[in-house]
């Protein structure tokens, strides 16, 4: 069912490379209203009078938006084109971020994450398709992977340098320096960033296209992993750090240092992971490999003391947490071809952030109920095991055919 064209013309190395940067670029600062908010999280919650619950649903309305906008993104940047829609996303999403920084209540903040929610969708579909385009087919999980990098990057930048900005001031400033660098970088990609002249044409696909891909066994396993993939990640994202300050009592720097350096060792897996996927051209296995390693170190997160050895935990986490992103979006990639990347792409997205939506409220609302986290975490770890099942079924179907069964 997937045919993919060969290139009509060569394409410019150093185009190439200068088209690539600039989306990761980009990227550096998409998700300041998530990853922030968790750093910030016990300031913002005095500063707002919130609860954890409430904290919480500043992450959880941001993701349900942008969860519910997942496979329309994808279907307008296919339809519509790429790049405009990626700029369009990105501007509105370092403008509401720098607005963040000035909210004064807890209403204005959840219609601010509202807001970034809406432009953070008109992200992910068109600057996966984006990255992917550049890229040959062989090489289609490594390609998709950079946009991770790029992500996981300006959240290392971030996590080191936003607790000595804070310091200067409070947690307002951080979201303003580093939003007003984004809002920058993204009139560069305006200007400067290109697409390549064999991508997918903008008008080639069909409302009824996207409706289809919920026909397929594959899809719908891809979609239940998606959905445990981004719960774990966001799950842990954002209440790790308030998990390290009030119930491990590890002072804010230290907590920002340990989060930064989960990052550092979260891009170069996510990379590393696609890269051996291509290349043993099996990626149900890297996916298999991965959630074993998770749900195994997501429940150890909660049980273990010893700063040593969490330190340790963590960063093992942070290994697996991404390390199988490309192997999974680039399943239904392959089985339905290229002109469909950012349709796809939608749909395994929508799914991933239901499930960050569901455990970034369920881990607030749990520690509110208990006074800790260790049942949200169970609870993670849990998933894993599920996510595992299903990736044994794709393996399965991918094994005995070529094409998607049918539901």
């Amino acid at each position: 069912m997937s045919t993919d064209t060969a290139p009509n013309t060569p394409v410019d190395n150093k185009t190439r490379i200068a088209a690539v940067v600039l989306v990761v670029l980009c990227l550096f600062s998409q998700n300041l209203a998530t990853f922030g908010v968790a750093l910030f999280l016990t300031d913002i919650q005095k500063d707002l009078g919130a609860s954890f619950t409430q904290g919480g649903s500043l992450a959880a309305i941001l993701l349900l938006v942008y969860a519910l906008m997942q496979i329309p993104a994808g279907f307008l940047a296919d339809r519509f084109g790429r790049k405009r829609v990626f700029v369009v996303g990105m501007l509105g999403v370092t403008v509401l971020s720098l607005t963040f920084g000035l909210v004064q209540n807890y209403g204005q903040a959840m219609a601010n994450q509202a807001l970034n929610g809406l432009f953070r969708s008109l992200l992910f579909a068109p600057g996966m398709a984006l990255l992917a385009s550049w890229f040959s087919p062989q090489r289609r999980a490594t390609a998709m992977a950079l946009y991770s990098l790029g992500m996981f990057s300006g959240q290392v930048i971030f996590y080191s340098v936003a607790p000595l900005l804070a310091a200067i001031s409070s947690w307002r400033l951080p979201f303003i320096v580093f939003s007003a660098a984004g809002i920058v970088i993204s009139a560069a990609y305006l200007w400067l960033g290109k697409e390549p002249a064999t991508s997918a044409s903008p008008h080639m696909v069909k409302l009824s296209e996207m409706f289809r891909l919920l026909r397929y066994r594959i899809m719908w396993y891809c979609n239940i992993i998606q959905y445990v993939r981004l719960a774990l990640l966001q799950g842990t994202a954002f209440w790790l750090p308030t998990l390290l300050v009030s119930d491990k009592g590890i002072a804010l720097q230290v907590t920002g240092l340990i989060i930064a350096l989960r990052y550092v060792f979260m891009g170069p897996a996510n990379m590393l992971g696609s890269y051996i996927s291509d290349r043993i051209k099996n990626h149900t296995l890297i996916i298999g490999i991965s959630l074993v390693f998770m749900a195994i170190t997501t429940v150890l997160i909660v049980e273990v003391d010893n700063m040593a050895w969490l330190i340790a935990i963590i960063m093992l986490n942070a290994i697996f947490v991404q390390f199988y992103f490309g192997p999974l979006f680039a399943i239904p990639v392959e089985v339905l071809g290229p002109n469909m990347t950012a349709t796809t792409t939608g749909v395994g997205n929508f799914f991933a952030n239901l499930g960050a939506f569901t455990f970034a409220l369920l881990l607030g609302a749990l520690k509110d109920a208990t006074g800790s986290f260790d049942a949200g975490f169970y609870a993670m770890g849990g998933a894993c095991l599920v996510a595992l099942v299903f990736t044994i079924l794709l393996a399965r179907v991918n094994q005995k055919q070529s094409y998607p069964a049918a539901v």
